[in-house]
């Protein structure tokens, strides 16, 4: 199964997300909807809507409330895009320039505060306690593992473990809560939520990973970002972490100091040694071994096309190449 097919699935309803953030995206201040309109416009996945939608269809309910927690986690992610090529200062995305690039980090944060709040609208529509448990808090979690992240950089001395906590926080959590609050809004049974949030965490660390891997051996074409980018702020990724825990002495001081350095100036070298230490391939069995766990997860829900799209796209996320 691809992408294309997964997207089949739940067709019409992610056609009726589309319009619902266009909706929702109106401000009285032009400057706030030509950035919002940028963002969402600038060919992302939208991955994590597509997982509240699929939850749904799983069971049959796919219906507008569904479509409109799908809008609330798209703008979610939205905002913290923004805020994180602030907090980066990057400058392209997805093969655009970024919206602070384009229009300075002031527009860009408060821009991002907007889509968080019209966000936390939405939710309050929706009336559901339980959601917004899920969300208030996975908003709480994401925000401190960006802040993790942050006090890592130019830390060659981060731990695996500590990186993977990074991970859950800053990317596998709204994976995790998209399926989640999706399973709690049905008002599924223990069983059956604990199933979806476990499969939406495994699947985000597998995404995550791989784009660990991707940012050593992807295209920066076919990806939207430069290549090295992880190198260059300085931040201690699997590959590197895995690289100097196996490397010579000499080979692991030299990451060290390139981690420490930030830039690319050491990027060759430090290419040649996590090839040489299997580093690239550790990361992705580390991806993979997400992906059978949150199949596992699944395992028992009745067949249908939307639990085989959740299944597909755990294969997909570990596979693909941008």
């Amino acid at each position: 199964m691809h992408i294309k097919d997964v997207l089949a699935t739940v067709n019409e309803e992610f056609q009726a997300v589309d319009k619902l953030i266009h909706e929702q995206l109106e401000s009285r201040v032009p400057l706030v909807e030509k950035i919002a309109e940028y963002i969402v416009s600038s060919g992302g996945k939208r991955i994590r809507p597509l997982l509240v939608l699929l939850t749904a269809k799983s069971f049959g309910r796919a219906d507008a409330d569904a479509v409109k927690l799908a809008t609330v986690i798209e703008f979610l992610h939205t905002a913290t895009l923004l805020h994180d090529d602030v907090v980066d200062t990057s400058d392209m995305r997805r093969g655009n320039p970024t919206a602070n690039a384009r229009w300075g980090n002031a527009p860009s944060v408060l821009v991002g505060d907007f889509l968080y709040s019209r966000a936390f609208e939405m939710m309050v529509e929706l009336a559901s306690i339980p959601v917004m448990q899920i969300l208030s808090n996975a908003t709480c979690v994401i925000a401190e593992g960006e802040v993790l992240q942050l006090t890592n950089v130019k830390n060659p001395d981060t731990t695996e473990a500590q990186y993977m906590d990074v991970i859950h926080g800053k990317t596998a959590m709204l994976f995790e809560a998209s399926t989640h609050s999706a399973a709690s809004l049905l008002g599924l049974n223990d069983q059956d939520r604990l199933a979806f949030k476990e499969y939406g965490k495994e699947l985000g660390m597998a995404f995550q990973l791989v784009d660990d891997v991707l940012d050593y051996e992807g295209n920066a074409e076919e990806m939207g970002k430069n290549v090295g980018d992880d190198l260059a702020e300085g931040k201690p990724t699997l590959p590197l972490i895995h690289a100097m825990a196996n490397a010579s002495e000499a080979d692991s001081q030299l990451i060290r100091q390139a981690i420490r350095k930030g830039g690319l100036d050491s990027m060759d070298d430090v290419l040649r040694i996590v090839h040489a230490c299997g580093s690239i391939e550790y990361t992705r069995q580390q991806a993979q071994a997400c992906r059978d766990r949150a199949q596992a997860h699944l395992a028992h829900l009745p067949q249908s096309a939307a639990k085989d799209a959740l299944m597909a796209l755990a294969t997909i996320a570990v596979e693909r190449t941008t």
